[in-house]
């Protein structure tokens, strides 16, 4: 390990690297004892002397072969004897004549045009807003180049690498007009649907021949398609990507060399093959988690070290914002297996607790790690957008960590209610309840409340994405919890606030984006609301389902009176340039156009600003996560402390496997009757 990796890790007081499999190194001469004969025991605490964890690159089309391939093994018999060899098993010529098998390039048509240059930039601009800082496909000198390239003209479709780079920069424009013009503009399909209709048709076959640029367009396809809720076509483009990055060695780390006869990388390659695996192993984990799906890849199959800063980069950079969003995605894939895969061996309330305690204590170190910089500040929205992705993710962790045993506190209580409606007011819902359990339902609450404050800055600053999946997610998980909450408990005004503010931003996303899996969500929550509190605003439909009711998404028609104008295209005013990232300024500062005057709704679904700071209706705005509030609150511990957790209520709540699938929606409607 470079010096430059060990001083990040003491700079960030220790943070384990990630997936890397700790070399273990062997006894101490002192150490050592003399193993007793049969003595099974002591030969079972012996360690294994050193793990596999890196991948050599002896020549430029290395694949990667794992430990228990036989063409590693035959490798390890060849060096036993002094007959000499290469590792050419690959080599050799193929069976077949590549060019005999057909390739979906051929049949490229409805070709678009590039925008202009400057036009392009900021289009660049826009989408690393959003995904530049936690997911490194795309990167600004990069993107120049290939931009440039692609400006010259169309690529040659039988030249593969060539249609590869055109079909990035394509998507990578593709996600810009997204989120730029951010609102419905076409029947067709969202702002850069054009770009992203061609990207797929200059997409390589895959039976070819794979390389990090393939594997970088993959994950940004995959992820429009999630955008455009084809959550199977998602999971299948991101899966792709990932299964390369894996064949590639990506995975692992590269062993430096110092032979000139070998091929070798410098260190900028090999920290660029160590951000993309992180980013593809986030985005698949995320993928594969809020589907339902099994993770991909577990932790333990990865050596390679985490995200660092490169000489040239400053102290905080898009690689630091990178390992922390990585690391959630671990916690997350701990969540998955912890809680809601289904083991083959039954489980113990009491290993389920400690399950859940680790992964609580995981998210509280990683928020005492966290960089100041990374951390959400309203001020900073004008520059940056990264702490928005990432504290929503740290927020979803919370959640998902949490709702199966909120979920079952929720249902006792609305079966007490629904017999005596006064015993909501009358009664503590924590009556019965462990410390941990309260804290972890109080936690998940807040970790709620806090994700629709911090949605509810963004949209001020027009910061959501209309078309976003994952802004979109956050928005509607934190919106059940709130719902949930107020049903079922005594809560602050500012949950009540948030709630409604919850419901308002997705009924703004599906309204602006005629979103009609969004709009789905939306009325299913705010019928919820009405069904559970009559008080609140009721459930009136949105002026998406008033007008779709009467329309199939089709140009077919429709009167141009429905059809919302076109939006310009951006101006030709150069970017500017964010010196403390070296990279191009967010979209609020190059000139993009943007739909309305940034103000998020009110209740009454009309426009205007939240409730003012020490106005009638509170300050909602000012909430703020203290996560030293549930630090090792209500901790598992030995011996009688167990005797005192509310084991029944655990064992129900997390042993239901309708509500570890995920509490799907369906599993809501019976409470419509209440």
């Amino acid at each position: 390990m470079c010096d430059t990796e060990v001083g990040w890790q003491l700079a960030y007081n220790g943070l384990e690297l990630l997936g890397s499999i700790p070399a273990i190194s062997s006894p101490s001469p002192t150490q050592a004892q003399p193993v007793a004969e049969n003595s099974e025991e002591d030969f079972d605490e012996q360690d294994l002397l050193e793990p596999f964890t890196q991948f050599s690159i002896d020549n430029p089309s290395a694949k990667f072969k794992g430990p228990g391939s036989s063409e590693h093994f035959i490798r390890n018999v060849r060096d036993l004897s002094d007959v000499p060899g290469d590792d050419g098993l690959d080599l050799s010529p193929d069976i077949y004549d590549p060019g005999a098998l057909p390739s979906r390039r051929l049949l490229i048509r409805n070709q678009v045009r590039l925008p202009p240059l400057d036009v392009a930039r900021r289009l660049f601009a826009a989408q690393y807003t959003y995904l530049g800082t936690i997911f490194a496909f795309t990167d600004p000198a990069n993107f120049d180049r290939e931009l440039i390239a692609a400006h010259r003209g169309q690529p040659d479709v039988s030249d593969k690498d060539a249609s590869l780079a055109y079909a990035k920069v394509l998507v990578t424009l593709a996600f810009g007009k997204l989120y730029s013009v951010n609102q419905w503009i076409d029947y067709q399909g969202p702002p850069g649907f054009e770009y992203f209709t061609q990207a797929l048709q200059l997409l390589p076959d895959a039976h070819e021949e794979g390389s990090i640029l393939c594997v970088e367009t993959l994950a940004l396809i995959g992820y429009f398609m999630q955008n455009m809720n084809r959550h199977d076509a998602a999971f299948l483009y991101t899966g792709m990507a990932l299964r390369m990055a894996i064949s590639l060695g990506l995975h692992q780390e590269v062993s430096p060399t110092e032979s000139p006869t070998v091929l070798g990388l410098d260190e900028e390659a090999r920290e660029h093959r160590r951000r993309v695996w992180w980013s593809i192993y986030s985005l698949d984990r995320i993928l594969s988690v809020k589907s339902g799906n099994p993770i991909t890849i577990q932790d333990e199959d990865i050596g390679v070290n985490l995200p660092s800063r490169l000489p040239g980069e400053t102290e905080y950079c898009p690689a630091v914002v990178l390992r922390h969003y990585t690391e959630l995605s671990r916690i997350l894939g701990e969540v998955t297996k912890s809680i809601y895969r289904r083991s083959a061996k039954p489980r113990s309330v009491r290993e389920l607790m400690k399950s859940v305690q680790s992964i609580n204590s995981d998210l509280s170190k990683w928020d005492r790690n966290l960089p100041g910089e990374l951390r959400f500040d309203p001020d900073k929205l004008h520059t940056t957008r990264e702490s928005v992705s990432t504290f929503s993710h740290y927020y979803q962790c919370i959640n998902m960590t949490a709702r199966p045993l909120l979920f079952h506190v929720v249902r006792q209580r609305l079966q007490v209610i629904r017999a005596d409606p006064e015993t909501k007011e009358t009664t503590d819902w924590k009556d019965g309840l462990s410390p941990t359990t309260i804290h972890i339902i109080e936690r998940c609450i807040s970790a709620a409340e806090e994700t629709i404050r911090m949605m509810a800055e963004a949209r001020r600053r027009d910061l959501v994405a209309t078309y976003g999946y994952m802004d979109g997610e956050h928005v509607f998980s934190a919106a059940i919890v709130l719902v949930m909450a107020c049903a079922a408990f005594p809560t602050r005004p500012s949950v009540t606030r948030a709630m409604n503010v919850g419901l308002e931003l997705l009924r703004d996303m599906a309204e602006r984006g005629w979103n009609s899996h969004m709009n789905a969500r939306y009325e299913l929550l705010a019928h919820l609301r009405s069904a559970f509190l009559p008080g609140e605003p009721t459930a009136t439909p949105s002026a998406f389902s008033a007008t779709a009711s009467n329309l199939a998404f089709s140009p077919i028609g429709v009167q141009s009176s429905t059809v919302s104008p076109p939006v310009a295209e951006p101006s030709a005013a150069q970017p500017d340039i964010n010196t403390e990232f070296g990279m191009p300024s967010p979209l609020n500062n190059v000139g993009l156009p943007h739909e309305g005057n940034g103000e998020i709704l009110t209740n009454d679904g009309n426009s205007g600003e939240p409730p003012a700071p020490g106005s009638s209706e509170g300050d909602f705005s000012s909430f703020i996560f203290d996560e030293s509030m549930f630090l090792d609150a209500g901790a598992i511990g030995d011996g009688t402390v167990g005797e005192q957790m509310d084991y029944q209520v655990w064992e129900e709540g997390y042993g239901n496997p309708t509500v570890n699938a995920g509490l799907q929606l369906s599993h809501w409607h019976w409470a419509q009757g209440l």
